[in-house]
């Protein structure tokens, strides 16, 4: 995301001064790990899956939520897909990998592809890791390049090359060769995918490598088709009425919210319609991870595999005046769930620190043992998931590029997520401030009545985080970096706790 040039120099160098003053260069290696010893990982990704209530879906919250631990307070860096799904895949902020949207020329898999030398998948394969990638990778691939295109690093490849969002019709890129599938019950793409993903911990576990899968269902993205099994499911199922669903006075908050008309019956009934379709499509989902736990059962190999399942970005439906999306800084967009199951990670366990999306790549590498570039900004969770007390960060960043294609997303943004607070600066000049403590459903934008020295400190902050890069985001989000930049202002929590 753009901006001033001087400002930039300005935040990188004071960036380059606290990364010498805290003495954290090289902060993300790893020491190797015994091949004998190191386990298999299992990334579920879903797709515009809210922080919401997983018990909806037996197996998940069965397996993975009962025999794991959730993190609740986990952030995504950009709330939309494949900037986001960018920092995934290389533990960058946007500022860093500069993939600003979902398509050509600002983003998409186009803009991406010159960084693919580079990924989650080179790193867990160069580290000795059978490596597969199963479902969505990135917006419009493979536009420039075939469609038999396999980026490198992954052994295993089963991607949609065709109607991404559809279900059905689709094909699909098999390892270099396209495969067209139909209409039939059994195309149902989700089930495709899980059997396939099954098929692979099963015929991977019977090699000495560990493996690897990035498992990326299309569910619940719109428009959310769902298996025909699921058709009876969630019949007069609501949308939840929170506290700012349709919110009632927007005065306080900059234009592109504000001039936001209410919503009207039919926009309540469209609401309610697609949040029903979205939970039985997520029983696809449900169903996927029922299935990839058997397999991983019958092989052997559940106890020695972890299992994360997290979403891209958030969805709101009808909070704030918004009809169904994306985009926007609010928690039900930049927040999504959490949960790890695996060895040494407790059963029903709950960890409230401050995570992001950035974090997944070095904690999967220092799982695995693999080497971590110099480029990586996010932090390993793996002490967090052992339920240790170490220093931690204070801040999350989150980013936003409003491009000319898509008119009713906000305008360009940046925003640093605190233990307490949520605050946002447009380029327009308009901001926003949320203290979550007193008003968790963000109803009241306190930024023109707040404590100066408040809003101060959160700038700055968020002005060194939107300068970081590499080593010196593991600065620049720390607690007590704010103290470094000579404010006096607690924005959140200090240390990593299990809750």
């Amino acid at each position: 995301m753009p901006q001033p040039r001087r400002s930039r120099k300005l935040w990188a160098g004071l960036a380059a001064a606290l990364l010498l003053c805290f003495g954290l260069i090289g902060a993300a290696r790893v020491e190797p790990v015994p091949a004998a010893h190191r386990p298999n990982i299992v990334l579920i990704l879903t797709d515009d899956l809210d922080a919401a209530d997983l018990s909806r879906f037996p197996n998940i919250t069965d397996l993975l939520v009962r025999q794991g631990t959730t993190l609740s307070r986990f952030f995504v860096t950009n709330p939309w897909c494949c900037p986001s799904r960018s920092s995934i895949l290389r533990s960058q902020y946007m500022h860093s990998h500069q993939v600003w949207s979902n398509r050509s020329p600002t983003g998409g898999f186009p803009k991406f592809r010159p960084l693919e030398a580079s990924t989650l998948g080179t790193w867990m394969h160069d580290a000795g890791y059978r490596t597969a990638l199963m479902g969505k990778y990135l917006n419009n691939y493979p536009e420039g390049a075939p469609r038999t295109y396999v980026p490198p690093g992954w052994d295993e490849w089963q991607v949609p090359v065709t109607r991404l969002y559809q279900e059905y019709g689709y094909a699909l890129n098999e390892n270099g060769a396209v495969r067209r599938y139909g209409h039939a019950p059994e195309d149902y793409l989700e089930d495709v995918l899980s059997a396939k993903a099954a098929a692979f911990v099963t015929g991977a576990a019977e090699g000495d490598a560990p493996f690897f899968l990035y498992l990326a269902p299309v569910a619940p993205h719109l428009p959310a088709h769902h298996a025909p099994r699921h058709e009876a499911a969630f019949a007069g199922e609501r949308a939840p009425r929170t506290a700012s669903f349709d919110q009632a006075d927007l005065s306080a908050e900059p234009r592109w919210l504000s001039e936001r008309t209410p919503l009207s019956a039919a926009d309540t009934r469209r609401i309610d319609r697609v949040h029903r379709d979205r939970l039985r499509a997520m029983l696809g989902v449900d169903d996927m991870v029922g299935a990839l736990v058997e397999a991983l059962s019958r092989a052997g190999r559940l106890d020695d595999t972890y299992i994360f399942f997290t979403s891209d970005n958030g969805f709101h439906l009808g909070q704030h005046r918004l009809r169904p999306g994306k985009t926007t800084p609010f928690e039900e967009d930049i927040r999504v769930p959490m949960v790890v199951r695996g060895p040494g990670v407790p059963a029903g366990g709950a960890v409230d620190a401050l995570a992001s999306t950035v974090d997944l790549a070095p904690t999967f590498a220092e799982l695995g043992g693999a080497a971590v570039p110099p480029t990586a900004e996010g932090r390993s969770l793996v002490p967090l998931l052992r339920g240790h007390d170490v220093p931690w960060r204070d801040a999350v960043l989150a980013e936003f590029y409003h491009p000319s294609y898509s008119p009713q997303s906000p305008p360009t943004y940046a925003m640093v997520r605190t233990g307490r607070y949520a605050y946002v600066e447009y380029e327009t000049g308009e901001r926003q401030l949320y203290d979550l403590r007193d008003d968790p459903a963000e109803l009241h934008n306190i930024v023109a009545t707040a404590d100066p020295g408040l809003t101060a400190a959160l700038s700055a902050r968020l002005a060194l985080l939107r300068a970081c890069s590499g080593p010196a985001c593991r600065v620049a989000d720390a607690a007590g970096a704010g103290a470094s930049l000579g404010g006096g202002v607690s924005l959140g929590t200090a240390t990593a706790s299990d809750g």
